[in-house]
């Protein structure tokens, strides 16, 4: 009996050391300095990280805010490369969702409500750019490499579904006491201001379709007045305290190229598209955003406040030519004491109260609701000035960089100008006040392009290539046959990993060529 416990026992303490020895093993192998998992909360900063548009890059060229001067740091061209590519950034937002619902979280639950409006963000964008683009066989990893493409229509139907079912998500959540959201680096959580920006940006997506107002499919104006007209089920926002804006901070997150003025700025001057309209208006912003342009200062011996004294190129110039005269002080520069002399400047509204009050405008105009438009038109450029901390009426300094000053980070290289401000005399402008019909149709779109300088990324060309308003002027500068492109190309990715749809995509939109002079469906 003893021999037969000895022969079974030893096996059996092999059987255990063998064992233990593996689940040794498989501790040892994990790195507990490497998560197994990323919360919903870090998804949704990365997420809300992605989806700013900063200013300081080709964005502002194209919108014909600023203009290269100099061929080193880049050009004027027209001729437009790939799209934004956001499937990346859409696979984190379903891997929020799904993490939010691992550790518990109901159904309905802030993150999975604001997945929604990413989801509408960032399709609705890639569609502007692009045109047709894979949605709905998107985002399905392994099991389908090579999405069908979405017609554009049908990307605007779907986005403008989720932002509805965000919005009733949102009073959902709200009214049972859910009003926070952890991960928010534009709102620290709160819930009410991020239902209001989804409206406001519903709001701007219907307005991006209004080449197809009579679409039976979209039905573009009751969506627009539902919107408008019921604030308790459609909360919107109510002054620049609602701004969905990035905020930069020293020293961690500076405004871009803050530090660098001599190799940036100076090789961008302000574009006449731009500096024009403010003249012409006679408009107190030209002296927060712009300097006056040195010749007619010093040479010409005009006032530095005279706004005669601030001239923007011409986009469509030959860039050696535009060097030349950038190099003779004919152009005003970006105001340095705004941008340049602090690291944080201002925040940069990605969706903001003016937009959204020249949309309703805008929306008024077309007939899509009943309203006064000229309310909101004012309200909208009120909020741009304020924005800046122009009084309606009173005073504010002026600051213009002194030349030969070295040093744009200390006050006393500045030229200070106090400027009196007077909103009954600026609002008495034939020019600017409100005149309803098509006239009043252009100087909302003019106003709303003012209020969008170095904001919104490439909101204010997809509304030029809908509306042609302001003005955009091309030639020998622009390229592309002296046209400015209506559309970008599709990620290489596309062409290569998904060549049969892609190629697909291109024949029913594009005649078969993925060209950036193409007439996407929305603007048809």
């Amino acid at each position: 009996m003893k021999k037969i416990l000895k022969i079974y026992l030893l096996p059996a303490l092999l059987l255990l050391s063998v064992t233990a020895c593996k689940k040794s093993y498989e501790e040892l192998s994990k790195n507990p300095n490497v998560p197994l998992s990323v919360p919903a909360s870090l998804l949704f900063n990365g997420v809300a990280n992605n989806m700013a548009d900063l200013p300081g890059n080709q964005n502002e060229i194209y919108c014909q805010y600023f203009l290269y001067n100099y061929n080193y740091y880049g050009s004027n061209v027209y001729t437009f490369g790939s799209g934004d590519n956001y499937y990346t950034t859409l696979k984190n937002v379903l891997l929020m969702e799904q993490q939010a619902l691992a550790v518990g979280k109901p159904a309905l639950n802030p993150y999975s409500a604001l997945g929604k409006f990413f989801r509408a963000y960032f399709f609705s964008k890639m569609s502007l750019e692009v045109g047709d683009i894979p949605m709905n066989d998107a985002l399905k990893g392994l099991s389908n490499l090579t999405p069908k493409y979405d017609t554009q229509k049908a990307v605007m139907i779907q986005c403008m579904a989720w932002l509805e079912s965000a919005n009733s998500d949102l009073s959902t959540l709200i009214a049972a006491g859910t009003t926070t959201v952890d991960g928010d680096i534009y709102f620290k959580g709160d819930l009410t201001k991020w239902q209001k920006t989804v409206n406001a940006f519903h709001l701007r997506l219907l307005l991006a379709l209004s080449n197809k107002a009579t679409d039976p499919d979209l039905n573009l104006a009751t969506q627009f007045s539902a919107i408008v007209t019921n604030s308790a089920k459609y909360p919107l926002m109510q002054g620049n305290d609602d701004n969905l804006q990035y905020v930069f901070v020293s020293p961690t997150n500076y405004y871009p190229n803050a530090d660098k003025f001599g190799q940036v700025g100076s090789r961008q001057n302000t574009s006449q598209t731009y500096i024009k309209l403010l003249t012409t208006f006679r408009d107190p912003r030209v002296y927060v955003t712009a300097e006056p342009a040195r010749h007619f200062v010093d040479d010409l011996h005009q006032s530095p406040t005279d706004f005669n004294s601030f001239v923007g190129a011409d986009p469509g110039l030959d860039l050696g030519t535009m060097y030349s005269n950038a190099g003779l002080g004919m152009y005003s520069f970006i105001n340095r004491k705004h941008y340049f002399s602090t690291f944080t400047a201002e925040p940069s509204i990605q969706i903001g109260f003016p937009e959204q009050e020249f949309n309703i405008a805008e929306g008024i105009n077309r007939g899509w609701v009943q309203a006064n438009a000229e309310n909101h038109y004012v309200a909208g450029i009120q909020a741009s000035m304020a924005y800046y901390n122009i009084p309606a009426t009173g005073t504010f300094n002026a600051y213009f960089y002194r030349p030969g000053s070295s040093d744009v980070t200390v006050d006393k290289n500045y030229d200070i100008y106090t400027i009196n401000t007077n909103w009954a005399t600026y609002y008495s402008q034939a020019s600017v006040k409100y005149a309803g019909g098509n006239t009043g149709l252009t100087q909302i779109l003019q106003q709303r392009y003012l209020a969008l300088f170095r904001h919104s990324g490439l909101e204010s060309y997809f509304t030029y290539r809908r509306t042609h308003v302001p003005v955009f002027t091309t030639g020998p500068g622009t390229s592309n046959g002296e046209h400015i492109a209506w559309r970008f190309q599709y990620p290489l990715s596309e062409r290569d990993a998904n060549k049969a749809n892609y190629n697909a995509a291109l024949q029913s939109q594009y005649g078969g060529t993925d060209d950036i002079n193409g007439v996407m469906w929305i603007l048809k």
